[in-house]
């Protein structure tokens, strides 16, 4: 997966609470030391960097798990700390997020722990509920793309507000649901990484590999965690398509569960409308336009109309 140092917003550093690791400023490809361990972080530096415009340090993946563990363990704090902003909040339950996905697919032997996925979506739907303004906090840390992490928790995101606008679920459905979309592409690290990366054309025998990953992570997950049918359903399911030209199963229509159905157009939404390194991303508009007509068939219509309405309203959430 390479060096993954991991963004951290100024604003959501509190001296008071925040681990004693070494911390980076970010200068073009490389990561200059800005603060080493046995160093506090004050609020001076915080509002120095603020003025020159640095929203935010790096940590090295060598402080990776202290950094997760941390973020993990101080979620629930965060969302009951009256003197945090909502867009504050958002930024650190967000890379919580993103730090979770990326541990997991470090450490694969780790999605076994289902209290810790569990107590992760629930903070995830805890403020998405209380505010759904609170999208607009995931603007800024898109930014620091590392993609399927990022993208994994876009998907997310948007198929738990999906979900409630479609369906009237229960809570316990909607954490299955959090918890298959942010662990859709988990079958991702069975591929190879040259494969995953590759910008141009595949061949056909890359494609068929890159076809394995729904499979493959269904089968992992099922046989080393607790996940529900629902859960494991998304991650299988996300590929397949409502006429059938999906996989790895050639699904059709009602076959395919409601949660797969969301993912599966969340899943392609959100590929299209992030940046990635072969293009730039594609506006809401656009977007809907080539899955609604290039793309005619392979979704619930249904669907798409409700996405249509959440991503294009009048003042739609900015990480859309």
């Amino acid at each position: 997966m390479g060096e993954l140092y991991v963004p951290v917003s100024i604003e959501s550093i509190q001296a008071e609470f925040f681990p004693d690791v070494a911390l980076f400023i970010r200068s073009g490809t490389k990561y200059i030391l800005y603060k080493s361990h046995g160093r506090n972080f004050s609020s001076l530096d915080a509002a120095r960097l603020m003025t020159n415009n640095v929203e935010f340090l790096f940590v090295s993946p060598a402080d990776l798990e202290v950094i997760t563990t941390f973020m993990e363990n101080n979620a629930e704090r965060v969302l009951n700390d009256d003197t945090l902003q909502a867009k504050t909040k958002g930024k650190i339950i967000y890379q919580t997020s993103i730090n979770f996905v990326g541990d997991l697919f470090e450490h694969p032997e780790k999605v076994s722990d289902f209290t810790r996925s569990k107590r992760l979506v629930e903070n995830l739907l805890h403020y998405l509920a209380s505010d759904k303004d609170s999208f607009n906090s995931l603007e800024t840390v898109m930014s620091h793309n590392y993609y399927t992490f990022v993208h994994s928790l876009q998907v997310t995101a948007l198929s738990v507000l999906l979900h409630s606008e479609a369906y009237l679920l229960s809570h316990d459905e909607m954490l299955d649901v959090g918890i298959g979309t942010l662990l859709h592409d988990f079958g991702k690290i069975f591929v190879a990484p040259e494969i995953l990366n590759k910008e141009g054309k595949l061949t056909a025998a890359e494609l068929e590999a890159y076809r394995g990953h729904p499979e493959e992570g269904y089968q992992y997950l099922k046989k080393n965690t607790r996940l529900s049918d629902i859960s494991l359903g998304v991650v299988r399911s996300h590929h397949e398509r409502n006429n059938g030209n999906g996989y790895p199963q050639g699904l059709k229509g009602p076959a395919i569960t409601r949660s797969a159905q969301v993912g599966a157009i969340c899943d392609v939404y959100c590929t299209l409308t992030i940046d990635r390194s072969c293009r730039k991303a594609l506006s809401s508009s656009i977007a809907l336009q080539i899955m609604k007509q290039e793309m005619k068939g392979s979704f619930n219509e249904r669907l798409l109309d409700v996405l249509e309405g959440i991503v294009c309203a009048d003042n739609p959430a900015q990480f859309l």
